[in-house]
C-alpha cells in the first residue's frame, strides 16, 4: 500500500479517535505492533495500520463508526490463538483488540449461564463457576489462554467435543457490534429465541460480520466421576477399526482421542505422561457420570477395544492419573514445538472409517515432502490435527509445508470430509474453499456477509474467496476440470 495513503488515513483515524479514546489504549509504532503481525499461524505476518484495544463499548463505537466514516478495514483479534490465520492483521488496515473486554459480568449457577465479556479466557469461566459446581464444556487445547471471543469465532471444540459438542452448542447468547456502531443481540435464554435463528450463522463467521462484546455461555455440572481408558494398538488401521466400533456400537465416550506413535514420542518426551512408546497408536477414551454407570461404559468400551486388536489397556485409577493422561494428549503443540522450530497445524475432517487411510496417506506425504509430521486426532468425530515440522528460516522448508498441507486438505475432501474442524479458514485454507464450495454457495456466504456488513471492512480478505481468487487458485491446482487429489490407500 502507497506509504503516503497509510500516512494519511492514519492520521485521519487519529484524529477521530482521540476525543474518544485514550493514546495509550492505540499503537501505532511499528516495533510496539510487532507481537501482534501473526496469530498462532506465523506463517502469515503482516503489521497493521494500527493496533486499538478499546475498553468498553462507548470506544469500541467510536473506532467502528470513524473507520466506516475513513473507509479502514478492521481485523478484529482476541487472545492470538487462532492456528488459521484468522486474526492476521491486513495490510492498511485496523488490527481491534478485544482483550480489555475481560470482566466476568454473571455466573448464575441456579439457571448453568454465564455472561462474560468477549475477552475473558475459556477456562476462567470453569474456573469462576467451579464453586456452583459447573464448568464450561467446551476445551479447546489454548483454553487456558484463548478468549470466548474467539471461540465464538471460530466455532472451537477440544477434546471433549464428541460429547458435549462445539461452541455453537454451548452458547445462549451474543450480543455484537456491527460496523456501523449498531448494537444486535443474536440468541436468547429461553429455550427459543424470537424471531430469525442468526445465532448459528453468527458462531463460526471469523469476524467477518460484527464484533462480539458480551457472551452468554451455558454451564453444565461437573461429572461425580470420570475414568480414562489408553489403549495401544499394533496399526494405525486397528486403533481407528476400534474408533468406529465404539460409536457403531451406540456408546458416546465424553471423549475419543487418537495419537500417532510419532506424536506419542514427542509427548512422552516432554512430559513423561506414560505413554506406551511400542504402540503404532494410542487411544484415549473417557467415561464421565454417575460411578456406576462410568464402571458400565468403562467394561464395555474396554471389551471393543480389546477385540479391535488393543494390545495394552490402562485405565486411569484416580483423577492424577486420568489428568495426567489428558494433560499428554493437550501438550501435543508444545510438545512440538521442540523438535523444529516451527510446527504448521492442519484441521481437516474426514469420515472416522477413513482415518486409517488418511494417516498412510499422510506417511507417504512425509517421504514426498521430506518433513515430519505429527498426527492427533479427535478421532470421534474425525477431526485431524496434523503438525507438519519445518524451519521457518529456510524458504524452502517454509514453501514445502503449505504444499503438504494443501495435500492433506485435498485427501480430506478426496475422502468426503471437509476443510476445517475447529480452526476456522481464515488465510490458511482460503483457496481450498474453492475446492470444497461452489460459486452458488459462495455467493450466498457473500450476502450473508453483506446483510451483516454492507461496506466489507470486517476480516475482508479472509474466509470467502472470490471468483478471481478461485479462477487464480484454480490455476494452481486444477486440471482439466479436475482436482489432483492424492493416490489414497485402499482398504
Amino acid at each position: 500500500m502507497n506509504t503516503d495513503v497509510t500516512s494519511s488515513a492514519l492520521s485521519s483515524l487519529l484524529r477521530a479517535l482521540a476525543p474518544h479514546m485514550p493514546s495509550a489504549n492505540i499503537i501505532s509504532q511499528n516495533d510496539r505492533m510487532r507481537p501482534f503481525e501473526a496469530d498462532a499461524l506465523t506463517m502469515f505476518k503482516q503489521l497493521p495500520l494500527c493496533v486499538v484495544l478499546p475498553e468498553n463499548e462507548t470506544q469500541l463505537k467510536a473506532l467502528l463508526c470513524a473507520c466506516s466514516a475513513l473507509n479502514i478495514g478492521v481485523v478484529t483479534r482476541g487472545a492470538g490463538t487462532g492456528l488459521s490465520g484468522g486474526a492476521t492483521p491486513s495490510a492498511g488496515a485496523v488490527l481491534l483488540v478485544m482483550s480489555k473486554f475481560n470482566c466476568i459480568i454473571e455466573v448464575d449457577g441456579d439457571n448453568g449461564v454465564a455472561c462474560v465479556q468477549a475477552g475473558v479466557r475459556n477456562a476462567a469461566i470453569s474456573e469462576a463457576a467451579a464453586v456452583h459446581g459447573l464448568y464450561y464444556a467446551p476445551d479447546p487445547s489454548s483454553q487456558i489462554a484463548c478468549s470466548i471471543g474467539g471461540n465464538v469465532a471460530e466455532n472451537s471444540g477440544g477434546v471433549h467435543c464428541l460429547k458435549y459438542g462445539l461452541t455453537v452448542h454451548n452458547v445462549l447468547k451474543v450480543r455484537v457490534m456491527l460496523m456501523s456502531g449498531e448494537v444486535i443481540e443474536l440468541g436468547g435464554l429461553a429455550p427459543d429465541a424470537v424471531g430469525l435463528d442468526l445465532l448459528p450463522v453468527f458462531i463460526g463467521s471469523e469476524g467477518m460480520l460484527g464484533v462480539v462484546t458480551t457472551v452468554w455461555v451455558k454451564l453444565v455440572p461437573k461429572p461425580r466421576h470420570a475414568e480414562v481408558i489408553l489403549a495401544s494398538f499394533p496399526t494405525v488401521q486397528s486403533a481407528a477399526d476400534a474408533v468406529a466400533n465404539v460409536i457403531a456400537a451406540g456408546l458416546i465416550p465424553a471423549g475419543l482421542e487418537m495419537m500417532d506413535a510419532a506424536s506419542t514420542a514427542a509427548v512422552e518426551a516432554y512430559l513423561h505422561a506414560g505413554y506406551d512408546l511400542e504402540a503404532a497408536a494410542l487411544l484415549l477414551c473417557e467415561s464421565d457420570g454417575e460411578p456406576d454407570v462410568v464402571a458400565q461404559e468403562i467394561a464395555a468400551m474396554s471389551q471393543i477395544l480389546r477385540e479391535a486388536g488393543a494390545t495394552r489397556l490402562q485405565v486411569s485409577q484416580n483423577e492424577a492419573e486420568r489428568l495426567k493422561f489428558w494433560a499428554g494428549r493437550k501438550s501435543a503443540f508444545p510438545a512440538a514445538a521442540r523438535l523444529a522450530p516451527d510446527y504448521y497445524c492442519m484441521d481437516g475432517t474426514i469420515p472416522r472409517k477413513s482415518l486409517g487411510r488418511i494417516l498412510t496417506a499422510i506417511a507417504a506425504m512425509e517421504q514426498e515432502f521430506g518433513l515430519q509430521c505429527l498426527n492427533v486426532f479427535h478421532a470421534g468425530d474425525g477431526n485431524m490435527h496434523p503438525m507438519i515440522l519445518f524451519n521457518g528460516a529456510d524458504p524452502d522448508e517454509v514453501e514445502r509445508a503449505e504444499h503438504f498441507g494443501a495435500k492433506i486438505l485435498e485427501a480430506s475432501i478426496a475422502l468426503g470430509g471437509t476443510i476445517t474442524g475447529e480452526h476456522g479458514v481464515g488465510l490458511e485454507k482460503i483457496g481450498h474453499m474453492c475446492m470444497q464450495f461452489t460459486d452458488e454457495e459462495r455467493g450466498a456466504m457473500w450476502a450473508v456477509k453483506a446483510a451483516f456488513d454492507p461496506p466489507g471492512l470486517l476480516n475482508a480478505d479472509k474466509a470467502i474467496p472470490t471468483l478471481h481468487r478461485c479462477a487464480e487458485f484454480g490455476r494452481m491446482h486444477v486440471h482439466h476440470g479436475e482436482m489432483p487429489f492424492p493416490d489414497l490407500p485402499r482398504f
